[in-house]
């Protein structure tokens, strides 16, 4: 491979991933409990994680990203602290991007953003 080749792959490879850095909770097939990790860059088909729990590659998962739920995903490569997660669907990244304030129904929004009762609800309050 030339060296030309070689940058070439290396870009093609950085399409369409965003560095960030947000948190995200990760459940290991088989095991109890939630495990923090950073999320370090992200995809619609993966992300690359960061955190001190011990995963091995092909092991199945599921992460819990903001504004899009849990997602199953498997154990793609580890390496140190680090590894990365292929999606078994496709996300949109863009919404775990989007600030909290934009989604004040979210159950992880702080609760000074999300309205106190439904709009819907507001109607059938009783009037002291």
């Amino acid at each position: 491979m030339t060296d030309i080749d070689h940058r070439q792959s290396e870009d093609h490879r950085q399409v369409g991933r965003d560095s960030l850095f947000l948190m995200a909770d990760v459940r290991l097939d088989g095991q109890d409990g939630e495990h923090r990790v950073r999320v370090r860059n992200l995809s619609a088909g993966g992300m690359m994680a960061e955190g001190a729990v011990r995963v091995v590659q092909g092991a199945p998962l599921a992460a819990h990203l903001r504004h899009v739920g849990w997602v199953a995903g498997v154990v793609a490569w580890v390496q140190d602290n680090r590894f990365g997660i292929a999606f078994a669907e496709p996300i949109d990244p863009k919404l775990v991007r989007e600030p909290v304030a934009v989604h004040p129904t979210d159950e992880f929004a702080p609760r000074f953003v999300r309205p106190p009762i439904a709009q819907s609800e507001a109607g059938r309050l009783r009037k002291l």
